[in-house]
């Protein structure tokens, strides 16, 4: 998808003044979780919450959380999760490329003559990712519901060097979509930077600890961001480090 395609999701997506979009509005907020294990973490936080559990805690009172997401989805896959999607959604979430980051993680083994050959490898991979984001993006501003976008965290423990500079590329795109579509972006990069954000099961899944950071800032964007505005740019949520 270009970005003729996305500005024209973004214009069905909503008026300016769609005075819905704030959350003081809705009657009752439905948060929809789309994505991947980093909200499908169920299988990998033992006996601790999970993000969708985190979240319901943190909603206020009245507020529901429902978790759509799949561990294992890629971004071409979330589209599909958008079919399960009802009428009592408020508010979607989605966290998504990290799976597509490891299906294009075999470019990194490949044999290069040149650092121009192995950089050309990474921006076809990209390049990839890009139209697969863009088109769920799109998908997503298409519904005409709030939407918010996570970046792909990096501070997994045994992450090397390459992966993590790969990863980069991935972000690059997910924080370029969404200023082009006025989006939050929740920067999982920042929140989630400790071992112990980290389940000890899968080092690359969030941990009951990760998690509950991570569903903490959702209920900060929900109950703070108002999406109603159309302008200043896009916010960037961190978490205790605030929004820029």
């Amino acid at each position: 998808m270009g970005n003729g395609q996305l500005a024209a999701a973004l214009r069905l997506r909503c008026t300016p003044a769609a005075s819905w979009l704030r959350v003081e509005n809705c009657a009752r907020a439905n948060v929809f979780l789309l994505g991947d294990s980093i909200f499908d973490n169920a299988a990998y936080v033992r006996s601790q919450p999970a993000v969708i559990e985190h979240l319901g805690r943190a909603l206020p009172p009245g507020w529901g959380a429902t978790l759509l997401a799949v561990d294992g989805d890629s971004a071409i896959d979330v589209r599909d999760q958008l079919r399960r999607l009802d009428h009592s959604a408020t508010h979607l979430f989605v966290s998504a490329g990290g799976n597509d980051a490891i299906n294009a993680s075999g470019v990194l083994g490949e044999r290069v003559l040149t650092v121009a050959e192995a950089v050309g490898l990474l921006a076809r991979a990209q390049a990839r990712f890009r139209q697969d984001y863009q088109g769920l993006l799109g998908a997503l501003l298409a519904v005409g519901k709030p939407v918010t976008v996570c970046t792909i965290y990096d501070a997994i423990p045994g992450l090397g060097e390459a992966e993590r500079a790969a990863l980069a590329l991935f972000n690059d795109v997910i924080v370029r979509s969404a200023v082009e579509a006025l989006v939050p972006v929740i920067d999982l990069r920042i929140i989630c930077d400790q071992a112990d954000d980290f389940s000890d099961i899968s080092p690359i899944e969030p941990s009951g600890h990760g998690g509950a950071k991570i569903a903490q800032v959702i209920a900060d964007v929900v109950a703070q961001h108002d999406f109603s505005l159309r302008r200043g740019g896009t916010n960037i949520f961190t978490g205790s480090a605030g929004s820029a």
